[in-house]
């Protein structure tokens, strides 16, 4: 093994020990340290002039204040004196330039601070955080602020090896081996990395060491670099140690209603964005698939409890009600400018009642929207039904992440059937079949076959595929390929059994174009290349109403061509082409 030489530990934070007490010391990094090899921090509002902090802010702070207080007089007298206030002096230009780029300087200075002082306290009243004594912040001089530590950069360094070979990561210092040991003897929860560190991208790496110095095995292969973990904090993952990479293929054109998309697909199954591909050429050559939306509504399903099975019957029928249905739209749609309260429906198990409320989101998937405008309606039944027992906001009615036939009937999220019309020399050509074999399959397959299983939801030969992989390239929550992967394809010949009749009916597709995973970079550059990125502020919920029609037309691409390979007997053989290694998988065990 050879020797790896250590270079003087160059960190934002220093370590101090006595009395067995870590303290987390800011390190000030000098412009003229040239054994520093990671590239220079970012300009900062505090660089605007070259003197000591405190006389840079104070004379800013100065400036604001005294030029405020003499455009405020000017102005003051302008209208004493009946002057037009468009009419300015020099003075008062140049006074209004200075005020301008003190604001300037002010913002920049205290406002990155500011919110991250909030993001950190965010983190910890999520997870319940209680103060560590053992580990703190120091603000002593020279130190980084909290927005200059999210820029500091680390030296690399070599780490002693504890339990485990372990793999260098360039970005940790000697100075965080303290904290290393910190975390592996659970005097420094790991949870609070970022909020105590103030470094996201650092308190992963040393989460990582300490995951593999506690295990015992080693996290080479995962990466940790080129990741913004500061984009996750707080509402994508909480205490990162890397993240997984998964490659995106690309199959279209996808011909729908007219607009061509080009469909990103994340997965590790060989032959699924080439399958994928062929159903999008098939249909292309058919002159296009077309789309409709039938429901719009994410679902939320309180459970409550009386006394008396007959109060909760009076319950139902007063939610039932349409003449209540006003007020309890007023107390629901208070909770989101895009939260709008459609029907409300109930079921009764004994003395229990569950409420299923449904509601339009805009361009949201909508769950935690129409949870707040739940807790909104239960709160304001509660004065006219004190005797209310509200057990959860979540009694599974809704119901979300699970196979549920009321999602099958009622829907929820979009609703969409998507069709094309496959003409016989494309089912011939491209396809490598004839339309009475895909039809016969159809029904011996996707709807017998499914029916002898038992299915629920499940009438189609690999919806699961396509909903899942769309849905992890575009940022949307995979557990929902539950219910989202619910369809039922149907084929038959039309045109005296000239052409194929194709269609997908899925009832319950949750997608997103605002919040959660869409606002990942990666994810986000999968949304634009749709075109559905972030909210429509023309029409709200448009993006999100396409995107669900976009994953509709793939299904119903995927659908054609597995129906086609199978009728075809090629499934085994393009499986065998494609979705098999090429390694010598002993040489890579050895």
């Amino acid at each position: 093994m050879h020797e790896v030489r250590r270079r003087p530990a160059k960190s934002d934070v220093s370590m101090d020990t006595h009395a067995g007490e870590l303290t987390l010391k800011p390190y000030h990094r000098h412009h003229h340290d040239h054994r520093d090899l990671q590239p220079p921090t970012s300009v900062k509002a505090s660089d605007a002039l070259p003197l000591p902090l405190y006389l840079t802010n104070g004379l800013f702070f100065g400036i604001f204040f005294s030029v405020a207080y003499f455009l405020l007089h000017r102005w003051r007298e302008k209208i004493r004196n009946s002057t037009p206030l468009h009419i300015i002096t020099f003075p008062e230009i140049a006074g209004v330039v200075c005020l301008a780029a003190s604001f300037i300087y002010l913002l920049g200075f205290f406002g990155i601070g500011v919110v991250q002082s909030f993001i950190s306290r965010g983190s910890q009243d999520s997870w319940d955080v209680e103060e560590d004594n053992n580990v703190m912040i120091k603000k002593n001089g020279g130190g980084c602020t909290p927005a200059e530590s999210l820029a500091c950069t680390l030296a690399p360094v070599s780490r002693e090896r504890v339990v485990a070979p372990t793999i260098q990561e360039p970005f940790l210092s000697g100075d965080d081996e303290e904290v290393i040991k910190g975390v592996v003897s659970g005097t420094i929860p790991s949870y609070s990395l970022e909020s105590k560190i103030g470094d996201c991208k650092r308190a992963a790496a040393i989460r990582r060491e300490a995951l593999q110095r506690m295990t015992g095995r080693s996290m080479e292969g995962l990466p940790l670099e080129g990741f913004d973990y500061e984009s996750i904090l707080g509402q994508c993952c909480e205490m990162p140690v890397g993240f997984v990479q998964i490659p995106v293929g690309i199959a279209g054109p996808l011909l729908l209603n007219g607009t061509e998309y080009m469909v990103p697909i994340a997965t590790t199954e060989g032959c699924l964005v080439a399958s994928t591909n062929r159903g999008c050429k098939a249909i292309y050559a058919s002159g296009g698939a077309s789309s409709m939306l039938l429901k719009d509504a994410m679902t939320r399903a309180p459970v409550v409890r009386f006394g008396t099975a007959k109060r909760a019957a009076e319950l139902k029928f007063f939610v039932e009600d349409p003449a209540n249905f006003d007020t309890l739209s007023v107390a629901f749609n208070r909770s989101s400018r895009f939260g709008r309260l459609q029907n409300i429906k109930c079921a009764v198990a004994g003395k229990n009642l569950y409420m299923r409320f449904s509601c339009s989101t805009g361009d949201a998937m909508g769950m935690n929207m129409v949870s707040k405008g739940v807790q909104n309606v239960l709160d304001y039944l509660q004065t006219d039904f004190p005797d209310m027992d509200i057990i959860g906001i979540s009694g599974n009615f809704c119901s979300d992440k699970k196979p549920a036939a009321v999602n099958w009937i009622e829907g929820r999220g979009k609703s969409v059937v998507c069709e094309a019309i496959i003409k016989e020399e494309v089912v011939q050509k491209v396809l490598k079949t004839n339309i009475d074999t895909l039809v016969e399959l159809n029904m011996l397959k996707n709807l017998a076959g499914s029916a002898m299983a038992g299915a629920l939801g499940g009438f189609n030969a690999h919806a699961s595929n396509i909903v899942t992989a769309v849905y992890i390239a575009t940022g949307q929550d995979p557990a929902q390929n539950v219910e989202s992967s619910h369809c039922i394809t149907m084929m038959e010949a039309v045109n005296d059994g000239k052409d194929l009749h194709i269609s997908v009916t899925m009832p319950s597709i949750e997608v997103g174009t605002v919040g959660g995973g869409t606002q990942l970079a990666s994810q986000s550059a999968c949304l634009n290349l749709l075109g559905v990125k972030g909210a429509s502020k023309e029409s709200p919920g448009s993006n999100s109403r396409l995107l669900a029609a976009i994953v509709a037309g793939s299904v119903l691409a995927g659908e054609l061509s597995l129906m086609s390979a199978i009728a075809a007997g090629q499934l085994v053989k393009s499986h065998m082409k494609y979705n098999r290694s090429s390694k010598d998988v002993s040489k890579i065990a050895s």
